[in-house]
Order: C-alpha cells, then sequence, then structure tokens
C-alpha cells in the first residue's frame, strides 16, 4: 500500500484527539474502519505509529517523527486545494467564502456586510456547537476560516498552521433567570444570590461545562447542573426552573432577565481562525463592526462597557477585554493589538511582531 494524503489526515487527527473514537468521529468514519486504516498505515511502514491504552492513543518515538513531516504536508496540500478553487472561482466571476461559527448574534450581521460587498461574494455557514471540531474543518480545507469562542481555563486544540484575529480578549458571560427571580431586580446578580438555583448549560459546547463548573466551586456552591441546549434552558429559565449563562449581547426577553455576574468570573475569548493573515484581513473589519453593533444594541451589556469605561482610563482594563470600542481615545496605547501581534507571530512565523 502506498501512503495517500488521506492517510496522513489519520495519523494526524488520532493524535490530535488522543483517541480512535474521537478521530473516528471528527473524520466522519466508523471506528472499526478507522482502526483497520491504522494498522494498514503501520504495516505500510513497517512500525507500530501509536500505543493503544484504555485511557487513549498517544504517538511512539517514531510515530512523533512521523507526524512531525506529515502534518506541514496535510496543511499544504490543503491550502493547494482551496487556494486553486478560490482562484477558480473568482475567475469564474464569484468566489464563495466557506464560514464556520460557532453561535453568535454578530453573524448575521457579519453576513451582510460580506454580501454588501457586491455580486459574485456569496459566504456559506455552517454553525457547530464544537469550536475544536471547527478549527480542525478549517485546518483539513473544508472551511476558509471560523469564528469561535474560546472558554477562560479551556484552551481549545489550535492545529498547527492556523493564524488567529482575537475579536474580544475576555468577553464576560452574563446570566439568564426568570424576570421575576428576586436576583432580577438587581443590576448585577452574586452567584451567592443563586446558591439555591439549578444551572443548565449545554455539555456539549467545548469547555462551557467545565468552565461553569469552576466556576461555582471557587465560589464555594455546590449547585445541581444539568445538562440541555440553550434553547430549552431559556424555556425553564423563564419558569424559574432554572438559570443560565448567556452571552452578554443577548437581548432580554420579558419573561428572561440578562444581568452580569459580579466579578465577571466567566469569561470567554472570541477567535476568528484562518489558514493565512490575508484571509483575515479580508473579512475582519466586517466582523468587528457587526459585533460592536449587536453588543452596543444589548442592554445589559451597553451598561456594562459603559461602567468599565472609568475603569478602563485608569488601568487599561477596556484595551483588555474590547477590541477598539466606540470611545477609546485615539492616542490612548493599544495593549491588546500587542498581544494580538504575539499571538499572530507564534501561529503564523512569516509575520513580524510589532
Amino acid at each position: 500500500m502506498e501512503l495517500e494524503v488521506r492517510h496522513l489526515r489519520v495519523l494526524c487527527a488520532i493524535a490530535d484527539t488522543g483517541s480512535l473514537h474521537k478521530a473516528a468521529r471528527q473524520l466522519g468514519l466508523a471506528q472499526p474502519s478507522l482502526s483497520t486504516q491504522l494498522r494498514r498505515i503501520e504495516r505500510a511502514l513497517g512500525a507500530q505509529l501509536f500505543v493503544r491504552a484504555r485511557t487513549g492513543c498517544r504517538p511512539t518515538t517514531l510515530g512523533l517523527a512521523v507526524l512531525s513531516r506529515a502534518r506541514p504536508l496535510v496543511a499544504e496540500f490543503a491550502a493547494i486545494v482551496t487556494e486553486t478553487r478560490a482562484a477558480a472561482a473568482r475567475a469564474a466571476g464569484g468566489y464563495q467564502l466557506r464560514i464556520g461559527a460557532t453561535a453568535s448574534r454578530a453573524i448575521p450581521g457579519w453576513l451582510r456586510l460580506l454580501r454588501a460587498r457586491g455580486p459574485g461574494y456569496e459566504p456559506t455557514l455552517q454553525m457547530n456547537v464544537s469550536a475544536n471540531a471547527l478549527l480542525g474543518m478549517v485546518a483539513a480545507g473544508r472551511l476558509d476560516m471560523a469564528f469561535v469562542h474560546e472558554v477562560e481555563g479551556s484552551p481549545l486544540r489550535i492545529p498547527p498552521g492556523l493564524c488567529l484575529r482575537v475579536l474580544v480578549d475576555r468577553e464576560p458571560q452574563f446570566v439568564t433567570l426568570a424576570a421575576d427571580h428576586p436576583a432580577a431586580a438587581q443590576p448585577e446578580v452574586s452567584l451567592a444570590d443563586l446558591a439555591g438555583d439549578r444551572w443548565m448549560v449545554d455539555s456539549t459546547v467545548d469547555g462551557e461545562w467545565d468552565g461553569l463548573s469552576r466556576v461555582l466551586r471557587d465560589a464555594g456552591l455546590n449547585s445541581e447542573m444539568l445538562h440541555g441546549d440553550y434553547l430549552t434552558a431559556y424555556s425553564l429559565a423563564a419558569t424559574g426552573e432554572v438559570v443560565t449563562v448567556s452571552q452578554p449581547t443577548a437581548h432580554p426577553r420579558p419573561d428572561l432577565a440578562i444581568r452580569p455576574v459580579k466579578g465577571d468570573p466567566l469569561g470567554v475569548r472570541l477567535l476568528l481562525a484562518a489558514r493565512s493573515e490575508h484571509e483575515l484581513d479580508e473579512v475582519f473589519p466586517e466582523l468587528e463592526t457587526a459585533y460592536w453593533a449587536v453588543a452596543l444594541d444589548a442592554p445589559a451589556y451597553r451598561e456594562w462597557l459603559e461602567r468599565a469605561r472609568p475603569q478602563a482610563a485608569s488601568e487599561g482594563a477596556m484595551q483588555s477585554c474590547c477590541p477598539a470600542p466606540p470611545w477609546r481615545a485615539a492616542n490612548r496605547p493599544d495593549r491588546r493589538q500587542h498581544r494580538i501581534e504575539q499571538d499572530r507571530a507564534a501561529r503564523c512565523p512569516d509575520r513580524p511582531v510589532r
């Protein structure tokens, strides 16, 4: 058997996920089929590449050597296919930009701004609760870029070769509760005010279950946590059955209240990922515009941002959480941008740090 790019993708997926089951799911294969492929690859190379154990799969010394050569080949092949298809589409008078995203109220405005560039520029959207899955699809060339969130304390697995642009370094996560909940009478909710409540969170969203568990534990709370999608969580929150985490850009309903949590214990980082800086440059301004439009349109978030303003002037806090908010003075040093450039240099070595 001769090795092909698809075989190298298999090796990378197993190494990245640390599990045959997870790798099979990522590649859209049945686990027995993936196990068979791995055995054939190892027979072709004449050596064992992974050690199988109950805790998962880890590369052998030889496996690590093969992976170090395989990763750039997989990334380069994906880039050849993607860039050729894009060039062909542009030559034919059209370009389909394949965007992946986790949930965000900024997405409709972002797509609208991209389409406003004119005919022939048509973005498509693929939603997924898993940021890691979307990043893997970008790395494999099945998406051009992904707009995702990274829960604080639960780092995403960034595939080699991807470039990142930080939209918001730390977006605070708010709580959604019934409008007649006693804590809803306050502009800011303390976790202690919710000690007797059950929380519902979607455990399929990368990092969210662990992030909330950590926050509650640090607050000395042993609150009951339930799994459920956020549509269900909102419905149950409206009746007082549960409280749930929400993005600060969420809009209140007559039966629901959106409140910041005192001390902002739970935050996420908003990232745009692509295979090149050029691709990021092409779409980031529209994403930034769309995000701040919905941010300032959300009453609770706008109030939170306004409260943060004096703190920003003295401590630089706004720069750390908000990319170019509307009120930032033009001559104020942008520490956040320096961190972004450092992040870019780490991901894209050809890009110098300012």
